[in-house]
């Protein structure tokens, strides 16, 4: 799973070069992973929550989504052009998809890096220890889904992976970055350090 490209129409996705997407922003890792996927687009960014509508008016041809609109894109009439996460997944050899995650500055010390990493570990266990409760919370920042899908959207990104990378995340990330600067899509390969 990942960020998908959804139009109202199905095409090949060979021609997503001559259309133009709806992104949710040039900073994201859904953007790069698209730009890995087909680095000559042409795009706008659109607010990540306007993306369907946008899609669905016209405004554009296809549009980047994230977020619930995965797993609610289809009631909306919209078809997947090609779905980011099942491209990476083969593309890399079974790796999953970077998405998100934290980054803490290196001159705040290894101490301090040590302390944010674990504090953000233990507030993730907590709530995969306490999942109805945290569904429940997360509800309330939910733009119309169920119950249903918001579980089974936390349970696409809020996971073991969350809590450690673990090896394969680690070379997840390390792949997905020097990729994307073997590409030239973005200009420095950045030194990672794990905490």
């Amino acid at each position: 799973y990942g960020p998908m490209v959804v139009a109202k129409e199905e095409f090949p996705a060979n021609e997503l070069k001559n259309k133009t997407i709806a992104v949710p922003g040039t900073l994201t890792s859904a953007f790069l992973a698209l730009k890995l996927y087909e680095p000559d687009i042409n795009y706008v960014v659109f607010p990540f929550d306007q993306i369907i509508d946008a899609v669905k008016e016209g405004k554009v041809d296809a549009g980047l989504i994230i977020h619930e609109e995965q797993l609610t894109y289809q009631d909306e009439g919209l078809k997947c052009i090609v779905d980011l996460g099942k491209w990476w997944y083969e593309k890399s050899g079974g790796l999953p998809l970077p998405l998100g995650g934290n980054v803490v500055r290196k001159d705040l010390g290894t101490e301090v890096m040590k302390e944010i990493s674990e504090i953000l570990r233990e507030s993730i266990k907590y709530s995969l220890a306490h999942r109805d409760e945290a569904v429940e919370y997360a509800l309330k920042y939910a733009r119309g889904i169920t119950k249903d899908k918001a579980d089974k959207f936390i349970g696409m990104y809020v996971n073991d992976l969350t809590v450690d990378y673990g090896e394969r995340g680690k070379k997840a990330i390390e792949l997905f970055l020097k990729e994307a600067y073997e590409k030239k899509i973005i200009p420095v390969l950045p030194e990672i350090t794990f905490v």
